[in-house]
């Protein structure tokens, strides 16, 4: 872990601009996402209370397969699973194997969309700092160990309620 973020930090100074952003190495990932959504309110001149992130998770695992930043938005790495996992063959979310609590999941482009609005077909993922999932009440009412909920697209014969009762969410950091 700490050679991977001195790869992270290393490709951040000499490049100036890295293609991926690991989520996971930011103490608070909530500002790092806010600034990313104040650079696309600038360029777009949107109002950046009309802006939130879409999702789209890529064929890539790692950042080291990107060829270039995108466009729009930002493409996070090192997400882990917890309490399913991520086929990558039906590009989808799945029940996890028999024993195995946590799983990678691929590169994700977090994608500033105006207006935007949750696909009720997709499971709202709740993403976490910790596993632990707890944290302290900020001033919002929310978890200071929250992150956000992403959009994850899920098995035709599941409903989102599915996976909420399976417990399902995504992490920064594993602590077992």
């Amino acid at each position: 872990d700490f050679l991977a973020r001195m790869d992270f930090m290393n490709s951040w100074l000499t490049e100036g601009e890295p293609k991926t952003f690991a989520l996971p190495f930011f103490f608070f990932p909530q500002g790092f996402m806010t600034g990313a959504l104040q650079n696309h309110a600038r360029k777009t001149m949107i109002a950046i209370d009309r802006l939130n992130f879409g999702f789209e998770v890529m064929k890539e695992w790692g950042g080291e397969e990107i060829a270039e930043r995108p466009a729009d938005g930002i493409y996070v790495t090192n997400l882990y699973l917890d309490g399913a996992k991520w086929d990558a063959s039906q590009a989808r979310l799945v029940e996890a194997d028999p024993g195995v609590m946590y799983g990678a999941l691929p590169v994700i482009h977090f994608i500033p969309v105006e207006n935007y609005v949750e696909p009720a077909e997709e499971y709202q993922c709740p993403l976490y700092k910790t596993s632990v999932r707890a944290g302290v009440l900020s001033t919002t009412g929310a978890s200071t160990n929250y992150v956000l909920s992403i959009s994850l697209p899920i098995a035709e014969h599941t409903n989102p309620d599915f996976w909420i009762l399976q417990g399902v969410a995504a992490l920064c950091n594993l602590n077992d």
